[in-house]
Formats: structure tokens, sequence, C-alpha cells
């Protein structure tokens, strides 16, 4: 199995996704265990001292005022980490509990936090161990970190609260650690802050939300140039010149990719057979600019995704000369943004394929297509129903496209007065990615289907990247033309083949790497 070395400073975003998604084993390099010696020193000396500390010798937020003795502050920070565990509704995914509890430790190994190295290296045994927190799906307003979540984390290193196991079943999190031979932690001065105040489940979100778009992105591309073909539309307008004099990095790889699917086609450029039509839709000619504006988002969500992976929140801190500083970095508005940046942009990219998806099932503007690519027309409905649910998907989207992070709602008796919403926008970003997935699988089904017939009538054939997407296409289990039969397992295969991966794997075999 894969191993993670988590140093002092910060991880990558394939790393996250190895630990989340692919189960890899953590490690602490010894820099990182020599850091979190020297920062914890740093604490035990002002804990000796009689001055008030934030996190250290007082409470916290509108509590910050009371200064807690000695022979109160281990139960001080137990307590923070058992009122703050108040999540409630369903639980989250595994591998958002993976990413959140890894990027927490990700802070933790860089020194500037305070906890000792025991504690770090308890959330590393908990995720070697399969054994994952159960957190539910609200609970953050995503500013002074997304603190409910964390909380239910930081329980589960105490043996409390509840867990699921390497199976998923869920039970008391004390037995799970006496199973892995792991020792509940016992918390010290600023241990249990430490363990709550990061953005990292908005991050884990976020950093594999990026890694999902980047493939739907491609994917989209793929499935445009399908429908382009089946539709008889133009390639000319994915010359490299033309996409040049309006340089926008996306919309380039975008044209590029389709004009890669397209190559050696023989239903491309039939305008002339079709004496009203002088250009393309829309929705087919400015494909790539459409899909390119997402990309171009997806670049700067991934720049924000980057610098937040090589931060260390917390409140406070403790800096390298040993000041500890209170400050808001712990405000989650910069990683907020661009999750809300992205569903806007997956929701555009959803809209433009269901147009393309409807122009091919509409006899009147698909240039020669049976109605709705029925088998029969009228006996049969063909995929009338299809693009039905294809719009539902994207009324949703629209939905899920409204911003997080305007709606800010002040906690804490007004001390913490403007919070970030990032938890809140990376859950319906989720869902989004879902639902693109489920609309590019609609839309590469249709156009599949348009291809498949256009060329048994045109006389022609499509390019050898359609001809490879098709074939592999049926191969994972979405049948060809023909009568109407059950159609949710053919849609549901789609799916699949697009989330996969497979989709653009099988274009890239003629095609070679896409953007």
């Amino acid at each position: 199995m894969h191993t993670v070395v988590v140093g002092s400073s910060g991880t990558t975003p394939e790393e996250v996704i190895a630990v989340a998604r692919d189960g890899a084993r953590i490690e602490l390099h010894p820099e990182a265990v020599e850091a979190l010696r020297t920062a914890r020193r740093f604490i035990d000396d002002l804990a000796a001292k009689p001055d008030p500390v934030y996190g250290v010798s007082t409470g916290f937020g509108a509590l910050a005022v009371r200064h807690i003795g000695p022979e109160l502050r281990a139960q001080l920070q137990r307590n923070i980490v058992r009122s703050h565990a108040a999540g409630m509704g369903p639980r989250v995914e595994r591998e958002v509990v993976r990413a959140l509890m890894f990027l927490r430790l990700k802070t933790l190994a860089s020194g500037r936090t305070g906890v000792r190295p025991e504690v770090a290296q308890a959330m590393a045994d908990v995720l070697n161990a399969g054994i994952t927190p159960v957190v539910h799906e609200y609970g953050s307003l995503g500013c002074s970190g997304d603190l409910a979540p964390l909380s239910h984390c930081a329980l589960t290193l105490m043996g409390e609260g509840e867990a699921e196991d390497r199976d998923g079943v869920v039970r008391p999190a004390g037995d799970l650690l006496a199973e892995a031979g792991i020792a509940p932690v016992e918390l010290r001065e600023k241990e249990g802050l430490a363990l709550l105040n990061g953005t990292d489940g908005m991050l884990g979100m976020l950093l594999m939300a990026c890694a999902d778009l980047a493939r739907l992105f491609t994917s989209a591309d793929i499935a445009a140039a399908l429908s382009l073909e089946a539709l008889l539309g133009t390639d000319r307008v994915l010359a490299p010149e033309l996409h040049a004099i309006r340089p926008h990095p996306g919309q380039a790889a975008s044209a590029a990719n389709m004009l890669k699917m397209l190559a050696g086609s023989g239903l491309t450029g039939h305008h002339q057979d079709d004496a009203p039509r002088v250009q393309d839709a829309y929705s087919v000619r400015c494909a790539p600019q459409v899909a390119g504006a997402g990309r171009d988002t997806l670049t700067h969500a991934r720049t924000v995704a980057e610098r937040e992976l090589a931060a260390a929140v917390d409140n406070p801190v403790v800096l390298p000369d040993g000041r500890v500083e209170s400050n808001g970095n712990f405000h989650g508005a910069p990683v907020a943004y661009v999750l809300d940046f992205l569903a806007v942009a997956a929701a555009d990219l959803a809209s433009v394929a269901e147009r393309r998806t409807d122009r091919l099932l509409d006899k009147n503007r698909s240039h020669g297509l049976p109605p709705f690519l029925a088998h029969d027309a009228g006996v049969d409905s063909g995929l009338m129903i299809a693009q039905y649910t294809q719009a539902a998907l994207v009324s949703e989207l629209k939905r899920l496209a409204a911003p997080a992070s305007v709606d800010s709602i002040p906690s804490s008796a007004m001390q913490e007065d403007h919070v970030s919403m990032g938890w809140s926008a990376a859950r319906k970003l989720r869902t989004a990615v879902d639902g693109l997935s489920r609309v590019i699988g609609v839309e590469l089904y249709a156009a599949a289907r348009a291809v498949e017939l256009r060329s048994r009538t045109a006389g022609a054939a499509p390019g050898e990247a359609a001809r490879a997407v098709v074939a592999a296409l049926r191969e994972a289990g979405a049948e060809g033309p023909g009568e109407d039969r059950f159609l949710a397992p053919d849609l549901a295969a789609a799916e699949a083949f697009v989330r996969s991966g497979a989709l653009v794997a099988a274009a890239e075999s003629v095609t070679g790497p896409l953007a």
C-alpha cells in the first residue's frame, strides 16, 4: 500500500486524495516530530506563567475573557471537544472524513499548533487503522474552522463517540481504538482547540472536486465532439488560430480536445447540405468557450487550494520565535469563494450539454435524425425521457449554483459575526459534481446513438476516436440503437463510464493525451 510521509512543510493534492480515497498509509517524518516538540515547549512555558494566553489558559470564543487555572485546563480541552461535537443530520462520506483528518494532521505536523507529537501520531494511527469518525452534515459555519466536523474527529481520538470500522459498521470509538491497540489521547493545554480550528473539511472537498472536475471537463469536450459529429457540424470553428485571438487558456484546451476527437471524421462540415443552416447553434459552436471558462475557473480554484495546502490554519498559532499569536487565518472565505465559483461552472457546463442533447432529439433541429432518436417514432419514445431526466439534473445544478459564501450568519454571541459558510459551499459542490457526471453521461449516450444512426444513413463514418468511444461505451453496458427498452440501466452505465474515467481512456487510446 502506498505510504504518504507527512513533514512540516505541507502536502500535495495527490497525497490528500491517496489518503482519502485509496487508503494510503501515513507516516510522520522525523523533522515533523521535532517541529512538534519545539512548538510544544513554547506552549508548556506559557502555560506555566500567570499571564492568560488564548487557547492555553482562557476560555474560547465569546468566553475567552475567563482565565482558567492549571487544575481545570485538561477539563477545558476535553470540554471544548465534547461540546463542539454537536453535528446533526446524515453522515458525510468516508473519503471526506479521511481528507478532513489528514489535512488537520498536516497542520499539526507543521509545528504551528503547539500539540504534542503523541497527538499527531494518534491521528495517523486512527487513519491507518481504517477508523473513520462519524461526522454529520450540519455543524460547520466555515469560520473558526469546520468546528463540529473536526470535533467529532477529535472525540474519536479521545475514545469517545462513534466511528466506522473498515467495513463501514458504526461502533463505539473506544472499542475500535482498543481493538487497534491505540491509546485514547489525554488532551493538554491548547490541544483540544488545535484539533478543531481549521478549514480542513472544505479544503478536502475542494481538492477532490478539483480532481473530479478536471476529468469531467475533458469528458464534456469528448461528448460535445460526438454531438457535433452527429449534428453534421463544422470543425472549422475549432481551428487554433481562431482561439489564439481570444487567448483564454481553457478555451484553447477545450477546442484542441474537440479537434483531436474529430480528426478523420466523415460527418463534419455538411452545412451546405442543409441550406437554411449557415452556422452551428451556440451550444455546438461555443462549446469550447463555455467549457474553457470553466477550465480557467478550475485553474484558479487549484491555485487557492494549493495555497491553503501550504498554510497552517489554527488560532492561536505558534511562531518560530516562540510567540503565540491570534488572528483570523481560520476564516474560510478564500476556499468558500472558489467552491461557489466551481458550482457555477458546473451548472453552466451541464446547461450547454443539455441543450446539445435536446437538439439531437428534435427532428426539426437535428438535420435528419429520427425524432428522439427512436427506432420507430410514435411506437417508440426513444430518448425522450432521458432528456427529461437530464433537464431535471440541470435545474438542480442551477439551484446549487446559488453561492453559499454570501450568506454569513452571526454566531458565538456576535464574537464570530461574519462566517464563510465554506463547508456548505463544499457540500453543495459535491452534489453538483455528481449531477454533472450524470448530465454528461446522458449527452454521451444520446450522441453515441446519434452517431451510429447517422453513419448508417449519411454514407460517411465518424472519426476513429468517436468509433473507439462508442465501442467502449457499448462494452461498458450501454446498449446501442433499437426498440424501446428499460433505459435506466443504460443511463447508469453511461454515467459510470464517465465517472470512472473510462470515457477519457477510450478517447485517448486514439487521440493521445487530452487536456
